[in-house]
């Protein structure tokens, strides 16, 4: 597989992890609006070198997981402002514009800070 993201959670917000239990996990950016912030695990900032697409795997520290739906805006806006929603529950239809969804099959990612994603193709 060839890696087409990497980035390294740098800081998260005091309820992000809480969302992982109700099957989703939300990042942003560095430029994350106040509004945001207590709800999401902040990334650095990184190129995607690939359109996201399904048949694709999300690590989390090293732990895959396939990609099975991505949103019509999910590339763009990981790229521009570093913000993806990331369904863990599966499912082949995106829900939201800007979200994935990955097969966790019932062993759901445990992000913290220093926590490092990457997505391969």
């Amino acid at each position: 597989m060839t890696e087409i993201f990497r980035t390294t959670v740098t800081d998260a917000g005091e309820q992000a992890g809480t969302f992982i239990a109700d099957g989703l996990f939300v990042t942003f950016g560095q430029g994350v609006p106040d509004s945001l912030k207590d709800f999401c695990f902040i990334i650095e900032m990184n190129p995607v070198e690939q359109p996201l697409a399904v048949g694709q795997n999300l690590l989390v520290d090293g732990v895959s997981y396939p990609i099975t739906a991505v949103g019509e805006a999910a590339h763009k806006n990981l790229e521009g402002l570093g913000h993806v929603t990331v369904n863990v529950t599966g499912g082949d239809t995106a829900g939201l514009a800007g979200a994935i969804h990955i097969d966790c099959a019932g062993n759901p990612p445990q992000l913290q800070v220093g926590s490092v994603l990457t997505i391969e193709s």
